[in-house]
């Protein structure tokens, strides 16, 4: 089913970030997330967030799982924008459901540190939002896949937000420490447990820098597989 996102307003960008920044972004008065000021870019930011609440929406309304093909969130904070990353759509998105849920869980699995995530939730002291981003982990890529399911049920949320990154690959320029097969274990542990416990669950795109992009696109499509694997 392919449902039509709606494009997020300014007040809602601002319920995670400074709105005069939200403006000056929207204005191109200041660079965006990739250092330049294309309007093009700028029109299509309430778009990319916009999917991503919108797929929100549709889980919190119809259960299940949903996919929002979009990217570009985790490295934006407050009042600022950097690494390809201009707004947090995964703060936007969880903000805008908490009217609706008590806890909402961020498993940021891109290779790297979700560092503007977790600024918003500083700044802004926001405890209903549980964070976990495996570019802050010390462990060992088997390590975490065996505590990934113990690791859910501590988040202890009513939503999960699946950011499921394809630079965990270890052929992945950028990033690397996940096989191929261990980045589907990664996808199946998350669904399976989302749907034994009736945990409505969104995910998204993030990374990947293979320069066959291909390889990339295969690693998006078996995180695609398993989720229709027990949610089709």
């Amino acid at each position: 089913e392919f449902v039509e996102p709606e494009p997020v307003t300014v007040e809602q960008f601002s319920l995670v970030h400074g709105r005069d920044f939200v403006d000056d972004i929207l204005a191109c008065r200041k660079p965006n997330g990739f250092g330049n000021r294309s309007p093009e870019i700028a029109a299509s930011l309430p778009w990319t967030t916009g999917s991503l609440v919108s797929a929100v929406r549709h889980v919190l309304e119809n259960g299940g799982a949903a996919c929002s093909p979009t990217s570009g969130f985790h490295h934006s904070g407050y009042k600022y924008a950097r690494a390809f990353c201009t707004f947090n759509g995964l703060m936007v998105a969880a903000v805008s459901a908490h009217s609706r849920v008590g806890r909402v869980g961020i498993l940021d699995c891109d290779f790297h540190y979700g560092d503007g995530t977790d600024d918003i939730i500083r700044l802004q002291d926001i405890d209903y939002v549980s964070h976990l981003t495996t570019g802050s982990l010390s462990c060992k890529s088997e390590e975490f896949l065996e505590s990934l399911p113990e690791t859910l049920a501590g988040m202890k949320a009513d939503l999960l937000i699946y950011q499921a990154g394809a630079d965990a690959h270890v052929d992945d320029p950028l990033g690397g420490w996940m096989t191929t097969e261990q980045m589907r274990r990664r996808d199946r542990l998350v669904f399976e447990y989302c749907h034994s416990a009736g945990i409505p669950v969104v995910w998204n795109l993030a990374g990947g820098y293979q320069s066959e992009i291909q390889l990339v696109l295969d690693l998006h499509h078996a995180t695609m597989e398993e989720c229709l694997r027990l949610f089709s």
